[in-house]
């Protein structure tokens, strides 16, 4: 049998008594929490993780949004119609107003036009007097099809994805970078 420490130092494994120190049962305590609590970490950070290095690989998937029925939009004239698109992340979930340029050239065929000026972002109009698009920032203006036709744009105006069924319009919101030449997705 073990005493204290100090008379029976040879007696006793390791010359300890009573089966370890507290060093070593306060180490096993600290190793078994942290091996217990790494998979609770893990699950609570996922969401995390996966929204910050996530969206640096892909952009969103394809949404659509309903905008209306075809049949309510004038032929061959362009309308701005305002509809609600859900947009958001793992955490942060939204629904914001957004509007848009469409020109019915049938039941079947559409042209979709984002409403931010490819030069610097300005929101523009349809003038049916001169039958131009005009940007009041900077004097671009394009034609009905969305061709430059003046003014320092670098593009023609960006046209958003659409798809029509059952009688109604659904588009895609994107956003594109603006004063380049090329049209680039950014979201």
């Amino acid at each position: 049998m073990c005493g204290t420490e100090n008379e029976h130092k040879g007696s006793c494994p390791n010359g300890r008594c009573g089966g370890g120190s507290l060093s070593d049962r306060r180490t096993f305590i600290k190793r078994a929490v942290g091996v217990l609590s790494a998979p609770l970490f893990a699950l609570m950070a996922w969401p995390f993780v996966q929204s910050i290095i996530g969206t640096i690989f892909r952009l969103p998937k394809a949404r659509y949004a309903k905008v209306g029925p075809l049949k309510e939009f004038p032929s061959d004239k362009p309308i701005s119609p305002k509809f609600k698109y859900a947009s958001g992340n793992e955490y942060f979930h939204s629904e914001e107003l957004y509007n848009i340029w469409v020109i019915k050239h049938s039941d079947t065929e559409v042209t979709v036009f984002s409403p931010i000026c490819p030069h610097l972002g300005c929101q523009y109009d349809w003038y049916p007097q001169a039958e131009k698009f005009i940007c009041p920032c900077h004097g671009s203006f394009y034609s009905i099809e969305g061709k430059v036709l003046g003014g320092p744009a670098p593009r023609g105006l960006d046209t958003l994805p659409w798809k029509i069924e059952n009688g109604e319009l659904y588009v895609e919101w994107e956003r594109f970078r603006v004063g380049t030449p090329r049209k680039i997705r950014i979201g």
